[in-house]
């Protein structure tokens, strides 16, 4: 028997790239990778019309088209995770020394309000900071990838033509959330972004989560198993990666990144699976039903593959 061939969208990464050389290859099936040049396109095909069979996703932002009736459904293979303090940017003018400055006045997002990074960087404004996150309107520069997501009352669109750097620098805006800055004078609002990201790591065990893995239901009804195919794919292509990163191989700053989380918790830096996970998709959880982007909590195993909610790799 042929065995299929499946359509499929990732990223090439460190913890990916096995699978695109073809040095690890899955059980029971092949990938047909596909190249999207900008990720979030991707995304956005897989939510509006399940363009894919397998594709790599934003972690909200399946969150929310599940939420809505999607008809594809996650395996835990995380694939994307980073730190958030550094994503929030002021303008060195504005009249913005400390982050609760950011109450009664406008902070921009890139894109959509769902966007996983604005979660985890607002949580890190609540949490760490003290800050009233309904005491701030949200403007964002595009829409969302879940059209049928109604945003709370304090979220509204920027003007038309202009960006959200475009309106940091004029003033408009006391903050903005995952830009990347064309101008020195526009920097991080949070002091030691990057330490006190590892701090959050070593005193409450949060490496936030990003990116995950997606496919189509069709497919898992016709085989239940193929979830596990996937999961065991992307988990054997990863534990190729961390052994290149104790190894001391890999130049990039995400491998530097993760060689640093590896060194702080002396563990795999990136655990595929839900329970070792629990902690960070609980809190993700928790911070998209206050932020407004779910209506309801979920059970955990819900979000998960039959035949993954036990698998670890």
């Amino acid at each position: 028997m042929t065995e299929a061939q499946l359509r499929t969208v990732t990223r090439t990464q460190g913890n990916n790239q096995a699978l695109k050389t073809g040095a690890v290859a899955p059980h029971g099936f092949s990938f047909a990778f596909e190249e999207v040049p900008v990720l979030v396109h991707a995304f956005r095909r897989m939510v509006r019309e399940h363009a894919y069979d397998i594709s790599e996703m934003a972690l909200t932002t399946y969150l929310v088209a599940k939420e809505h009736g999607a008809r594809f459904t996650a395996v835990p293979a995380f694939l994307v995770r980073g730190f958030h303090h550094g994503a929030i940017h002021h303008h060195t003018a504005a009249p913005v020394t400390d982050p609760k400055d950011l109450e009664g006045r406008r902070v921009g997002v890139n894109r959509g309000y769902t966007v996983t990074t604005g979660v985890w960087a607002r949580s890190v404004l609540q949490e760490e900071h003290g800050v009233d996150l309904s005491k701030v309107t949200w403007v964002l520069s595009g829409d969302e990838h879940v059209a049928d997501y109604a945003p709370p009352g304090n979220v509204e669109s920027l003007e038309p033509g202009r960006s959200v750097e475009e309106a940091l620098t004029a003033g408009d805006l006391a903050a903005a959330i995952g830009i990347e800055p064309e101008s020195e004078q526009v920097v991080p609002l949070l002091p030691d972004a990057e330490e006190a990201g590892y701090r959050a790591l070593t005193e409450h065990g949060l490496f936030p989560i990003n990116h995950l893995v997606v496919v189509r239901d069709e497919l898992l009804e016709e085989n239940p198993e193929l979830a596990a195919q996937v999961f065991d794919a992307f988990a054997r292509s990863k534990q190729a990666y961390v052994e290149r990163l104790q190894a001391g191989e890999g130049s990039t700053p995400t491998d530097a990144m993760h060689r640093r989380v590896m060194e702080l918790t002396g563990s795999d830096p990136l655990p595929y699976g839900i329970e070792p996970n629990r902690g960070v998709l609980e809190a993700l959880l928790r911070h998209a039903v206050d932020q407004q982007i779910l209506r309801r909590p979920r059970p955990l195993e819900e979000l998960f593959a039959p035949a993954t909610r036990d698998l670890a790799g």
